[in-house]
């Protein structure tokens, strides 16, 4: 089975310290995608980038190796992968004796196997720790606006409008103020939400009460990233659209969807301060 609810999450679970890709559980993305109304070509692009803080495994002579990970999950993979299992499997390295190559090999063959497509793979060790910076992103916070807000879910694009009688604007508006909850466990995810369009002015308040909608909602960080993205396609129209969020970490790993309007646009990964 795939559905959430046929994984660890939620459940007691034993921690196993040898190689065990079986662990991995990829949930199909057709199911978020079909509430959003997208059924075959997707209206975007993008990948999904993951950070991982807690890679230990062996080296072939027994000594403990630390590092960073990066995985950048392509948007166009059939399945998106469950968080719990995916940290289940990485702890599954911690006894494990091999060379890093042979390290990222099994990461990208058994993490491209679970979504159904290529998977990139990037570690960081730990000499290169020291480079790891924090960046915030560019662009105008829209947090501080002063206005009433009453509506936590669900996620209400009504909100949404431009102003179609203004001249076209490019911009980028930043929130951290997006919270939305597991679909199975409850518990909250929390992100810092960034948004660069070509277009119509988007009216600010509206999308402030917009984000702060999804704070009781239930839904995977990436198919609230792909929900933003469809209803200010369709409320507020813009030439150009890129949508991403940066959530806080939990279990060792953060994950940060991107979807673009513009085929072939990819992403940094810069952390932030919550991160």
């Amino acid at each position: 089975m795939t559905t959430p609810e046929d994984s660890q999450l939620g459940k007691a679970t034993a921690y196993r310290n040898r190689y065990a890709p079986d662990l991995l559980f990829p949930i199909p993305r057709s199911k978020g995608r079909a509430e959003l109304g997208l059924h075959g070509n997707l209206p975007f692009q993008g990948v999904d980038i993951w950070n991982a803080y807690e890679l230990s495994w062996l080296d072939p002579r027994g000594k403990p190796v630390v590092a960073l990970a990066e995985f950048h999950v392509p948007s166009d993979s059939p399945a998106i992968i469950e968080s719990k299992s995916f940290k289940l499997y990485l702890n599954s390295f911690s006894g494990e004796r091999l060379d890093e190559a042979t390290l990222v090999e099994r990461l990208a063959r058994d993490l491209g196997e679970a979504a159904g497509a290529p998977v990139a793979v990037h570690l960081t060790p730990a000499a290169d720790f020291g480079a790891q910076r924090i960046e915030e992103p560019e662009g105008v916070l829209i947090d501080a606006l002063d206005l009433d807000i009453d509506v936590y879910g669900p996620p209400d694009p009504s909100f949404l409008r431009a102003d179609t009688n203004a001249a076209p604007v490019r911009e980028t508006l930043l929130s951290n103020l997006l919270k939305s909850n597991c679909p199975v466990t409850g518990q909250p995810d929390w992100a810092s939400l960034r948004i660069d369009y070509v277009g119509a002015p988007i009216d600010r308040e509206g999308l402030l009460r917009y984000i702060v909608s999804f704070r009781e909602h239930r839904e995977f960080h990436e198919h609230c990233v792909e929900r933003i993205f469809m209803d200010l396609i369709r409320h507020c129209a813009p030439a150009r659209l890129d949508v991403s969020a940066r959530y806080t970490r939990r279990g060792g790993l953060d994950i940060n969807p991107f979807r673009s309007s513009e085929s072939g646009h990819t992403p940094g990964n810069p952390r932030g301060a919550r991160q």
